[in-house]
């Protein structure tokens, strides 16, 4: 074969290595607003049994929530770092703050980068977050003319990824109602209010960092400790002693604001000296969710399905038998409330008579 030929043919090879490796790095799989589950399942790699929030899952959900903040859905861009977003007291701790949350916010960039259709999805979040805020329609017509534009005919699998991203990093599902008109419902995971006085914008962050740590809690037994909890949090960036720009003060969230709201348990370690804390599921996660529905987020959150997880998947089968087992007999309670009823005003109205 002529020399020239055989550098063509290298070069060839060399440049559709090139673009597998790129593919492998940056494909629509592994982006912010899909979960890496696939990259592993692909690399042979097996779900962590010790915690599946765990390495580049929860720096998904991290990426996920960075790229399309509160802040940016109402019109306003991310801050460029979390410094930005809070004050800090101390000059050096700022500085800090600001690498930290500069890191943050170019992951958000990077990812919009990667793929043509990544920057779609973001402004998909966006446009979706601003409608949940404000509890406004949202419609096929609406996506297609205010973000979608001219990648219409990609329009189903950019619903797809910003479908995932709004409720991996914000816990909030998005669901057709009217497959004929085209509209579309925004639910929140959890209803995070006593009163209903609580702003959208307050509760939309807090809901996704609450998934997390009651999958945190169901996956260590229903009782995790709080070092565990901030072990998954702070792979995803999130630290107890740091304002964080989207959700605040995480310390304060999740051990008074979750806990009042009765979501949470936070107490102490039995004999423990000195004082070691705990989390539990409080009475409204149990009323509000279920095992199942936690380990559905985390299979989402790992590209997978929840009877990846056996162990965990059997013990939310038995939750949700032992749930059905007492809507049932709360059913039947109240029949038979009312046939009593029924029979005493048969009675009376008898005697009357």
């Amino acid at each position: 074969m002529p020399r020239g030929q055989k550098s063509k043919l290298r070069a060839r090879e060399r440049r559709r290595q090139s673009r597998g490796e790129t593919q492998g790095l940056e494909g629509p799989e592994t982006t912010a607003e899909a979960p890496a589950g696939a990259a592993a399942v692909a690399a042979g790699e097996s779900p962590s049994p010790a915690c599946p929030l765990s390495g580049d899952r929860a720096q998904t959900l991290s990426a996920a929530a960075t790229s399309s903040s509160p802040q940016a859905a109402k019109g306003r861009s991310p801050p460029a770092s979390a410094g930005a977003a809070v004050s800090c007291a101390n000059s050096d701790e700022s500085a800090k703050s600001q690498d930290e949350g500069s890191q943050q916010s170019s992951k958000g960039t990077e990812f919009s980068r990667r793929d043509p259709l990544n920057k779609k999805v973001v402004l998909l979040v966006q446009f979706l977050l601003q409608k949940y805020q404000k509890k406004e329609p949202v419609t096929r017509a609406d996506m297609l003319k205010y973000v979608i534009k001219k990648y219409k005919y990609h329009f189903s699998e950019i619903l797809k990824r910003a479908s995932e991203h709004m409720e991996l990093a914000f816990g909030i599902d998005v669901k057709e109602v009217d497959p004929i008109r085209h509209c579309y419902a925004l639910l929140s995971k959890l209803d995070l209010s006593v009163d209903g006085t609580m702003r959208e914008e307050e509760n939309t962050p807090k809901t996704g960092i609450l998934m997390i740590v009651l999958g945190v809690i169901f996956m260590k037994g229903n009782c995790a400790r709080e070092e565990e909890v901030w072990e998954v949090l702070n792979l995803m960036g999130v630290y107890s002693d740091k304002k964080h720009f989207i959700y605040g003060e995480p310390k304060k969230i999740i051990t008074e604001d979750l806990v009042q709201l009765k979501y949470l348990e936070y107490r102490q370690v039995p004999n423990s000296d000195p004082p070691r804390y705990e989390f539990l599921w409080g009475p409204r996660a149990h009323a509000e969710t279920s095992k199942m529905r936690v380990l559905e987020f985390l299979a989402k959150v790992h590209d997978t399905i929840p009877s990846a997880f056996p162990a965990w998947y059997e013990e939310a089968l038995r939750d949700e038998e032992e749930r059905a087992r007492a809507r049932a007999a709360a059913r039947a309670r109240i029949t038979a409330m009312a046939s009593a009823r029924a029979r005493a005003m048969a009675s009376s109205s008898s005697h009357t008579k």
